[in-house]
């Protein structure tokens, strides 16, 4: 598929989706959720991507929601069949969200999505909404606390009080903070770890966090033991047994 918001590109065993509206402040909108929404089942069926690098070009991750309008708004609403984002959520493959600039308003319910969120030094991440009359309408309201916790949550949505790469760092917002440049290198160095970890293990484990999650704990500690039976009639299993018994590197096949 062709793209014109983003930029989607495969180099085995990892794949990156970029924002590619630079001149723009890399905005959200309708055209790129669709987008985002096609990339994510592209490359979940690309067997030989194992980890998905999510990044931005220009100085800034996103400015945010491109037509702040409430008819722009009512026309997102109007979309009831949409769950903003959860494309990156429901993919096999573990999303590394890159926040190399300021991620505000829907760029951050953007890089909410992510399973693992890297900033760099002094970027500030901000949901402003209520300042314009609105709330997040992306998941912000959603996965903001069950990331960062209530409290922090209702300030930054209530208060529209930005905090800073640090601050999101102490909060469990973002789990590391590098310098500025920094942060490409240190995703793709993330994404290399996962990518030599046994892949079905991987796909499992990133499922049992995100469904579990929406589970009551009796649920999803049956549901963890499900996927874990499972896996032990994998190759995969098999092979990292063998690995460890005989002290050397795995050789895993993904099946």
């Amino acid at each position: 598929m062709k793209f014109s918001t983003i930029a989607v590109s495969h180099t085995a065993p990892l794949a990156e989706i970029r924002l590619d509206r630079p001149d723009r402040g890399n905005p959200i909108d309708r055209q790129l959720l669709d987008e985002i929404d096609a990339a994510a089942d592209e490359i979940d069926n690309d067997p030989s991507v194992l980890v998905v690098l999510l990044t931005a070009a220009g100085e800034v991750f996103s400015h945010g929601w491109e037509d702040a309008s409430p008819e722009a708004g009512a026309a997102v609403g109007r979309d009831s069949h949409r769950l903003p984002f959860r494309s990156l959520e429901l993919m096999a493959q573990p999303v590394i969200g890159c926040i190399e600039g300021d991620a505000i308003g829907a760029g951050l319910e953007l890089a909410l999505a992510c399973d693992v969120r890297i900033a760099a030094e002094g970027v500030m991440l901000a949901m402003p909404d209520v300042a314009m009359g609105s709330i997040p309408g992306l998941g912000g309201t959603q996965r903001l606390p069950r990331l960062a916790g209530r409290s922090l949550a209702a300030s930054m949505i209530l208060l529209g009080e930005p905090i800073d790469a640090l601050r999101a760092l102490a909060c469990g917002l973002v789990s590391n903070v590098t310098a500025r440049g920094q942060v490409r290198p240190r995703a793709t160095e993330l994404a290399e770890r996962i990518a030599a970890q046994g892949p079905l293990a991987v796909r499992y484990a990133k499922e049992a966090i995100g469904r579990g999650l929406d589970m009551p704990l009796d649920q999803a500690l049956r549901y963890e033991t499900d996927l874990t039976v499972i896996l032990q009639t994998t190759r995969d299993r098999a092979e990292g047994v063998r690995a460890f018994v005989e002290k050397r590197k795995p050789r895993f096949e993904g099946r």
